[in-house]
């Protein structure tokens, strides 16, 4: 099966080049640039991905559907997707295909230990999964994670989406559980090492409310239909 690992990212000059390097042991490498200002593509190529470059930054969301499209124009049936900042250890990829050897599940996310989390990010993510396991009547054991494999058919259903930022990641969760798709979970290591995140915590959090409720309102068009 043809899957390839996509890692979106924006000004990671420092980290992407070891992320690819550790990445193409496994599986053929794209690095969507999202407008960065930096060398992010360059270095991404010399380190033995493919980079495909936007002209302006437009979010983690967009990025990631820009590189989805290219995949299934490209015949992949999947693709495996991690950040470009190192949080995601690229020797795990082995779990997330032998899990899909043995399931073929159409969304796999890494579940992390939220316990191994800096405090205001453990009762963020503790509070994400909790509202979400409730409106979606399922256990979400980590609905932030951008460590996942994708199947060809979850790619299609989320092409339309208008999300762009990090809620895109939410948004393709509620698509795999409402069209009755299959959801895996594996273990990864939580890594946290004082990098910077580029998310605006305040802008986040009214993101991930106004998700909520429009995925409760999914939900509840999906019962009465």
């Amino acid at each position: 099966m043809r899957i390839l690992a996509l890692i979106p990212a924006y000004n990671e000059a420092e980290s992407i080049g070891a992320v690819v390097k550790k990445s193409v042991r496994y599986l053929p490498v794209l690095v969507v640039d999202d407008g960065s200002s930096d060398e992010t593509a360059t270095i991404a190529e010399e380190s033995g991905a493919t980079a495909l470059r936007c002209t302006f930054n437009q979010g983690k969301g967009a990025a990631l559907r820009a590189g989805f499209r290219w995949a299934l124009e490209s015949g992949y049936e999947a693709v495996l997707t991690l950040d470009a900042d190192g949080q995601h250890d690229p020797a795990e990829i082995p779990k997330f295909l032998q899990s899909h050897a043995e399931q073929a599940a159409d969304l796999i996310i890494g579940a992390r230990s939220f316990r191994d989390m800096p405090c205001v990010r453990r009762v963020a993510n503790f509070v994400g999964c909790q509202l979400l396991s409730w409106v979606l009547g399922d256990t979400i054991r980590d609905n932030q994670s951008g460590y996942r494999l994708i199947s060809r058919s979850l790619m299609e259903k989320t092409l339309a989406s208008s999300e762009c930022g990090f809620e895109f990641e939410v948004e393709m969760l509620v698509t795999c559980l409402l069209a009755k798709l299959y959801l895996a979970w594996v273990p990864i290591r939580t890594i946290y090492a004082g990098e910077s995140s580029h998310i605006v915590p305040w802008r986040h959090t009214a993101s991930f409310f106004r998700m909520v409720w429009r995925t409760r309102q999914r939900v509840k068009d999906a019962t009465i239909t």
